[in-house]
C-alpha cells in the first residue's frame, strides 16, 4: 500500500441557519474551498488531480447532479478532472476523505481532493409523485433540511425516531443528567471562543465573499454559532426539545419519567459550510513541493441499532485504532462530532481508557456548528456533508502545530453508523 498524506485542508467559516452564508449556493461554497485550497499550493498543476471526492447528505437541491463535479468545473479546474459525490449522511465528508485516501493507497490515484458541503438553509422542499394521475386527495410536502422523510413503512418504527429522541435514549442508558449536558455544551462554546481568539482556526478557515444587493461583496470570515457569552444560567432556562420538561429540573441526576434533557443549548445547530483537503502519495509530495500536515494510517466503520446511532463512533474508533496498532494512550487529540452533548458523553462513557482532556480541544459542533444539525424544533447537527471533512482537516492542522502525534476524527451517523479516521505526524 502507498502511504497517503494530507497536504493541506481548508474550510469555510460555518454559517448559522438563515445566516451569513444563506445566500450562497452549496455548489459555490464547494467551489470556493477548491479554489482556496489550490491557491495555497502553487506548485501543483491542477490538471494532475486524479479525482475530486465530495460528501453531501442532501443532494435534493442546488447541489444535485454530482456536486463534486459541479464544484470542480465552477472552480475552474480542467474538464479532464473528474469528480464524484458520496453520501454517508453526517459522515459524508469524512467518507470522501477515506475514499480518496483508499484510491491513493492502492495506486488508483496519485493526487486527489476530498471534501464536503452542505447548505441546510437552502435545502428545498420536495413533493412526491402520486401513484396515479390526477389525484383528488391532498399530498404532503417534505422539507429536506434534515431527518427522516418519505419513510419506508417496512422500517422498524423504533429505528425512525427523531435524532433528538435518540439522544434522550443515550442519556437514559448512561444516566446523563441535563446538568452534565449543559456543562459539556458550555465548555464547547468556551473552547471554541478561546480557539478563535487565539487564532487557532486561521490556518484552516478561509473567508467567503458574500454578494450583496448593493455594493461590493462582504467577507464572511468567522464561525457564526460560537457564543462567548454562553452560561449555564441561560442554558437552564431552555425547555427540552423532544420530551416534556422534567419536574425535577436540570440539577436532577435524571428527570422523572417522561422528562427531557436535550435542548437547543446542548445540541448542535443547523448550519451551512464546506471543507476541502488535498491528499497525495510520496511522489505527489515531491511534485507539489510541500511538507504534509499528517499521514493517513487507518480507518474504521461500524453499525449499531439505529435508535442508538450516537454511540456508533465507539466501535468505529476501536476498530480504527486496532488497525493502526494504537491505543487511547497514544492519542494527542480526538475530534468527535457533537450532534448532542448526550451523544458525546455516552461515547466517552464507553471508552474507559480515554482521556476526555484531549476531546475537541478547540470546541465542537455544539459551538462551531454541524453542517448538518438539529434545530430545537426538529433535529440538529455541523453542516452534514461538510462536517467529516472539517474534522479531518482540524485534526491534521492540530497535529501539524504539535509537530508530532496521533489524532482521530470520528462521527456518529443517522440510521446507526460510525466512521473514524486515524492520522499521524
Amino acid at each position: 500500500m502507498n502511504p497517503v498524506y494530507i497536504v493541506d485542508a481548508v474550510r469555510t467559516p460555518i454559517g448559522r441557519y438563515n445566516g451569513g452564508l444563506s445566500s450562497v449556493r452549496p455548489d459555490d461554497l464547494a467551489a470556493h474551498t477548491l479554489r482556496e485550497l489550490l491557491a495555497r499550493t502553487p506548485g501543483l498543476d491542477p490538471s494532475r488531480i486524479d479525482d475530486v471526492y465530495f460528501g453531501n447528505a442532501n443532494g435534493a437541491g442546488e447541489e444535485n447532479r454530482n456536486v463534486a463535479r459541479m464544484a470542480a468545473l465552477l472552480a475552474g479546474l480542467a474538464t479532464s478532472v473528474p469528480g464524484v459525490t458520496v453520501n454517508r449522511l453526517c459522515a459524508s465528508g469524512l467518507e470522501a476523505v477515506i475514499q480518496a485516501a483508499r484510491a491513493i493507497a492502492v495506486g488508483d490515484a496519485r493526487i486527489a481532493v476530498a471534501g464536503g458541503v452542505e447548505s441546510m438553509t437552502r435545502a428545498p422542499y420536495v413533493l412526491p409523485k402520486t401513484d396515479r394521475p390526477f389525484p383528488t386527495a391532498h399530498t404532503e410536502l417534505y422539507s429536506t433540511t434534515l431527518g427522516w422523510r418519505m419513510v419506508n413503512p417496512g422500517m422498524d418504527p423504533q429505528w425512525t425516531i427523531p435524532l433528538g429522541e435518540s439522544a434522550e435514549l443515550i442519556a437514559d442508558k448512561h444516566k446523563i443528567s441535563r446538568e452534565q449536558q449543559d456543562e459539556y455544551a458550555l465548555h464547547s462554546h468556551q473552547k471554541g471562543a478561546a480557539a478563535r481568539q487565539q487564532g487557532l482556526f486561521d490556518a484552516e478557515s478561509v473567508p467567503v465573499p458574500v454578494p450583496q444587493r448593493k455594493g461590493d461583496p462582504v467577507d464572511f470570515a468567522a464561525d457564526e454559532c460560537v457564543r462567548p457569552d454562553a452560561s449555564l444560567a441561560a442554558m437552564a432556562k431552555l425547555k427540552p426539545s423532544f420530551r416534556g420538561a422534567s419536574e425535577a429540573g436540570s440539577g436532577s441526576p435524571r428527570p422523572k419519567a417522561g422528562g427531557g434533557t436535550v435542548t437547543a443549548g446542548n445540541a448542535s445547530p443547523l448550519n451551512d459550510g464546506a471543507a476541502a483537503l488535498l491528499l497525495t502519495d510520496e511522489e505527489g509530495l515531491k511534485a507539489i513541493g510541500r511538507e504534509p500536515l499528517a499521514r493517513v494510517t487507518a480507518t474504521g466503520v461500524s453499525g449499531i441499532d439505529p435508535q442508538y446511532f450516537g454511540l456508533a463512533p465507539v466501535e468505529a474508533v476501536n476498530r480504527a485504532l486496532a488497525k493502526a496498532g494504537k491505543g487511547f494512550d497514544d492519542l494527542s487529540v480526538l475530534e468527535l462530532n457533537e450532534a448532542f452533548a448526550a451523544q458525546v458523553l455516552g461515547c466517552v462513557a464507553e471508552w474507559p481508557e480515554f482521556d476526555p482532556a484531549i476531546l475537541n480541544p478547540q470546541g465542537g459542533a455544539i459551538a462551531l456548528g454541524h453542517p448538518p444539525p438539529l434545530s430545537a424544533s426538529l433535529e440538529r447537527g455541523d453542516p452534514h456533508g461538510a462536517s467529516g471533512a472539517r474534522l479531518a482537516g482540524t485534526v491534521a492542522h492540530q497535529l501539524a502545530r504539535r509537530g508530532s502525534g496521533t489524532g482521530v476524527a470520528t462521527l456518529c451517523i443517522g440510521v446507526g453508523q460510525g466512521l473514524a479516521l486515524v492520522l499521524e505526524r
